[in-house]
């Protein structure tokens, strides 16, 4: 874990800054075409993250009401099937599956923005939930689960005898 924050922090780069800042002079000069940073984020994160991590990262709304969570979040072109949601302690994981349905060769695009594959996002819940009454729908692309908020406990006050 020590080496997660030393990179996370930059901690553990040997590197000085009039390196760094002739790096980034280099960089400024080069075309979108010529500067490919995928390596390098695959690299480090896979790292970071123990491994080859290439899922994207889904995109949430998280409110509350008086007795609920919502999560809502836009995943257009994923069946209902190829949703999976869980709840671990207090945080909750949405992992997907968007697959491409025409078989399109690269350089037939002119522009490629969507992300197709494996997609996830996890949230630390802020407030205790009802694991048992929590539900989950997809209405037009946007699935929306609502995690009822569990009571809360009695809040007691204890008095502190001298002895």
């Amino acid at each position: 874990m020590a080496i997660f924050f030393k990179k996370l922090f930059g901690l553990g780069n040997k590197i000085n800054i009039r390196q760094a800042d002739k790096q980034v002079d280099e960089d400024e000069h080069k075309s979108t075409d010529e500067m490919d940073v995928q390596p390098i984020i695959k690299s480090e994160f896979g790292e970071w993250l123990g491994g080859d991590y290439d899922e994207g990262q889904l995109s949430i709304d998280v409110f509350q009401t008086s007795d609920s969570l919502i999560v809502k979040s836009t995943i257009a072109g994923v069946k209902p099937d190829d949703i999976d949601i869980s709840i671990n302690n207090d945080m909750l994981t949405i992992r997907g599956r968007r697959e491409i349905q025409e078989n399109i060769s690269e350089e037939n695009y002119l522009i490629k923005e969507c992300y197709w594959g494996g997609f996830s996002r996890s949230v630390i819940l802020p407030v205790e939930v009802e694991v048992e009454k929590i539900e989950a729908a997809l209405d037009n692309g946007v699935l929306t689960i609502i995690l009822p908020k569990a009571k809360s406990a009695k809040q007691f006050s204890i008095k502190v005898k001298e002895s």
